[in-house]
């Protein structure tokens, strides 16, 4: 694709950087095909390579992002199922990641949008915060009833988007799990040390994944850390276009991890969550301007693994159950499957720890979840759920397993089918407790 940036704009570095990805795009439209918008919506603005137009407008003539482009760059996932059919290399998420920075920094949103996603960008990332969210949703939705109901929309408003956040919280909360600082022994001959990330949602929601993390490896002789001062890890703000509280966020924690490798040593950074290993790894990019930082970026960067691509390592071996082929629908997180490009190794390692695993058709679509996209796009977001649920509904599984909570939460929202994650099934395979079969 031909670019028009003067030689002012290029001296910017991000700018640079969208004109090196712009010129690998060759129209070709190979993308539109596995896009999930355009596959709902059947529009060319809708598809990355119209975004990729209204981007490359935007950034050449220097302007303020017009209501239009912010619509159809809203309606993207970030699922970067582009990236993996693009025959050219194109990488649309740091192109897309620098339109929603200049979307918020230059946009003004409607008062309640704002407002909207300050509460979102505010409340998300912390914990506690976010635990008594759930608590305050939980009491409020019986009243939700007597919200009037909108009109379908691609174009959400407020109460369409108050709805879906009380329809998303849990009927009840678990306990807390372990506490920052906590450090698990290995049982047995040591053979390695991790971090394990703690994540915000997911705590909360969902402590026992990491749980089952840890009782994996400490059982498999690896010693698990849960770093003090660790933080969310900026992918929720990220996404929201709020860059400088991302940064930050990313800042800290390379800080946090960094000090702790420098300390008793890391062998790797081990995350649960796919949708939050995606940015991790992605750190050294984003801090890449950083004197500071960027060499510690993608030091944490090149530490940072998915929790299957660690325990493929391990030998893994699964112990005698009682409940023997249990037909397992393995869902393909974006984030892990386009993000991270790790596609069969966890159905490899469900299949070889006795479990019998069901490809789901269409997997390379997104369920909707996408951080907060099922917040602020409630109405695209529920027919993608819907067109997933279907589709793993035709291979009849007993259980869901997939590697992201924002998936999980998403999904078991649309079916009764258990949906558990990934090392609660090898957890349970090699000795450790059954999953608790909700979500």
């Amino acid at each position: 694709m031909k670019t028009e940036f003067s030689l002012t704009q290029l001296a910017d570095p991000d700018i640079a950087e969208a004109d090196k990805i712009l010129r690998a795009c060759v129209h070709c439209g190979f993308c539109t095909a596995t896009c999930p918008t355009y596959v709902l919506l059947g529009d060319e603005l809708d598809s990355p390579r119209g975004r990729i137009y209204l981007i490359k407008e935007m950034l050449e003539k220097d302007q303020t992002p017009t209501a239009d482009v912010v619509k159809h760059v809203d309606r993207c996932l970030s699922c970067l199922s582009c990236m993996t059919t693009c025959p050219s290399g194109v990488n649309y998420m740091h192109l897309v990641d620098q339109a929603r920075v200049r979307i918020e920094q230059r946009y003004q949103r409607p008062l309640a949008e704002r407002l909207l996603r300050q509460v979102l960008a505010y409340v998300l990332p912390d914990p506690q915060r976010f635990r008594i969210s759930m608590v305050l949703a939980r009491l409020a939705r019986p009243l939700a009833v007597f919200l009037p109901t909108p009109r379908p929309s691609a174009t959400p408003g407020l109460i369409q988007r108050v709805k879906a956040m009380l329809a998303l919280a849990p009927a009840r909360l678990p306990s807390p799990g372990p506490l920052p600082g906590s450090v698990f022994a290995a049982l047995g001959k040591k053979r390695g040390r991790v971090a394990l990330l703690q994540g915000c949602a997911q705590q909360v929601l969902a402590p026992r994944i990491n749980q089952a993390a840890i009782s994996l490896l400490t059982r498999h002789g690896v010693e698990v850390v849960l770093v003090r001062d660790e933080q969310c890890c900026g992918a929720l703000t990220h996404h929201l276009g709020n860059d400088g509280d991302a940064l930050a966020r990313a800042r800290a924690n390379v800080a946090a991890w960094g000090a702790e490798a420098a300390g008793e040593g890391l062998d790797a950074i081990l995350v649960t969550t796919s949708g939050c290993g995606t940015v991790i790894k992605d750190y050294g990019y984003l801090l890449r301007e950083d004197a500071a930082f960027a060499a510690d970026a993608a030091k944490v960067s090149a530490l940072a693994k998915d929790i299957t691509e660690y325990i493929a390592g391990l030998g893994l071996e699964p112990t005698a159950r009682q409940d023997n082929n249990i037909v397992v629908a393995y869902h393909s997180a974006c984030s892990l499957q386009h993000g991270q490009k790790i596609t069969g190794l966890p159905k490899e390692l469900l299949s070889k720890n006795g479990f019998v695993v069901k490809d789901v058709p269409e997997s390379h679509l997104c369920c909707g979840s996408a951080g907060t996209y099922n917040i602020l796009q409630p109405e695209l977001a529920g027919r993608l759920r819907d067109r997933k649920v279907a589709n793993i509904a035709s291979v009849k599984p007993d259980m869901i397993a997939a590697g992201n909570i924002g998936c999980m939460v998403q999904i078991a929202s649309g079916t009764s089918v258990p949906v558990v994650h990934t090392i609660e099934l090898l957890d349970w395979a090699t000795g450790g407790s059954r999953p608790a079969l909700n979500t």
